[in-house]
């Protein structure tokens, strides 16, 4: 597991590393950033099991709980059991799919792995070990006219609909909300009471959308508990055009390999737009300040280079999956993009073979040679069979990693490895696998 922030730099505040971080978007008290530095609070953020596997988005919270354990800070974390089975309305404009009992159990037998990967929840790190706690334990056990009569009460509807995630849904008559969805709030809002009554706890983190119910909780603890409490969330994670990170947007980046693999995950991160990555070292990784501020000169300065999305590259992937999968990924990134055609072992493309589009090619057709201008065509690499003509032309096409000059080159069974695989590559970031078939 890559280096602690605190480690690296500890003589930093807590509150300077996350302001240098832009972890900061929302506080409800400004007296919170002076008490991260001097008290040791106990601080939650949550996860609802909606799917089998956590995703990046979800890896800037886990962060940040790193971040505040490193500092001293006692990180908990909640995992949704209850109220997975209702539905969070924030940052969706449709009403969610329900999840059976049975579907949110076994998505937790896939979230806990990698929940606990991330925090020391060892017994003799005393004041700041970490907690694991599912909120189905006091959820599930709740009486509908108790929790009317006792937390219901000290909500109006006036304030709730006044809640942006609600108002959004409102304002959309098409699809509007549930009854449902509008309670959620309270739910989330009655974990933070119960955190605070059995550990506490004091401080929630989310993301800027969980705005909204976290205030609830904040009100709820000063009216029943008599105690102040805080939340702090951090800014969504984007994407270069603006969309965000998740589950159920197209193309969700999971932490689980079995969904995305190291590789896949690597070159997402590697791919990342030179206006996001400044952000993405600064949420996702434990670098120092001054390594992070020397990435981003050195982006401005020779952005070609592209630093800033190895060392990110680099970085997340040793966190999520360790040295030994990262250096794996690194030896198979290095023969598919290389020019070196003894660095491609058929082994690594069986590696990889998951992560890269493939086209089959039957063997009786190869026998008699395939014009390279019709697979390129094939393979997608090119447009047409007279774009293909000029990629070969100006040098870009590559066949097992040697360039391929002449447009009559024809591919043979000889062309595969091990009878298997053959890597085609358009310059230096488009690779297709051609897979030998009878």
């Amino acid at each position: 597991m890559v280096t602690s922030g605190k480690d690296q730099h500890s003589s930093l505040s807590c509150s300077t590393d996350f302001s240098f971080r832009n972890l900061i978007y929302q506080v409800s008290g400004e007296e919170l950033l002076s008490l991260l530095d001097k008290e040791k609070l106990c601080v939650y953020a949550g996860f609802d099991p909606t799917a089998s596997s956590l995703h990046l988005g979800n890896l800037l919270q886990l962060c940040n709980l790193k971040r505040l354990q490193d500092y001293g800070h006692r990180p908990i974390v909640v995992l949704g059991g209850g109220t997975a089975m209702i539905g969070d309305p924030g940052g969706k404009s449709t009403e969610r799919n329900l999840l059976s009992s049975e579907e949110i159990e076994e998505n937790i037998k896939g979230v806990l792995p990698q929940l606990e990967q991330f925090l020391d929840f060892s017994s003799t790190k005393k004041d700041n070990s970490a907690l694991l706690v599912n909120n189905a334990s006091w959820l599930n056990e709740l009486r509908l006219t108790d929790f009317l009569r006792d937390i219901g009460k000290h909500m109006t509807v006036g304030q709730m609909v006044a809640k942006e995630s609600v108002r959004s849904r409102i304002e959309r008559p098409e699809q509007g909300i549930s009854f449902t969805e509008f309670t959620y709030m309270l739910l989330q809002g009655y974990d933070f009471l119960q955190l605070y009554k059995l550990y506490g706890c004091n401080v929630q983190l989310g993301g800027s959308d969980q705005w909204g119910n976290i205030t609830v909780g904040i009100d709820l603890i000063g009216k029943i508990g008599a105690a102040k409490a805080y939340g702090l969330t951090s800014p969504l994670v984007v994407k270069a055009d603006g969309t965000k990170f998740g589950k159920s947007e197209q193309g969700a980046i999971y932490l689980d390999k079995a969904k995305t693999t190291p590789f896949a995950l690597y070159q997402y991160l590697l791919r990342s737009e030179d206006e996001v990555v400044g952000a993405y070292l600064r949420y996702f990784t434990f670098l120092d300040h001054d390594t992070i501020l020397d990435l981003d000169h050195k982006r401005s300065t020779n952005p070609k280079a592209r630093d800033s999305q190895y060392r990110l590259a680099d970085e997340v992937c040793r966190f999520i999956h360790g040295s030994e999968e990262t250096e794996k990924v690194l030896k198979a990134s290095k023969a598919l993009y290389a020019d070196d055609v003894a660095l491609l072992t058929a082994d690594i493309l069986e590696a990889v073979s998951g992560d890269v589009p493939k086209t089959a090619l039957g063997i009786e057709r190869c026998k008699a040679g395939v014009s390279i201008v019709d697979v390129l065509e094939e393979a997608g690499l090119a447009k047409s069979k007279k774009d293909a003509r000029t990629i070969i032309s100006q040098g870009g096409a590559y066949l097992n990693n040697l360039r391929i000059t002449d447009s009559q080159y024809l591919v043979k069974p000889e062309d595969f490895l091990e009878d298997r695989y053959v890597l085609l590559r358009r310059g230096r970031k488009e690779v297709h696998l051609l897979e030998l078939s009878q």
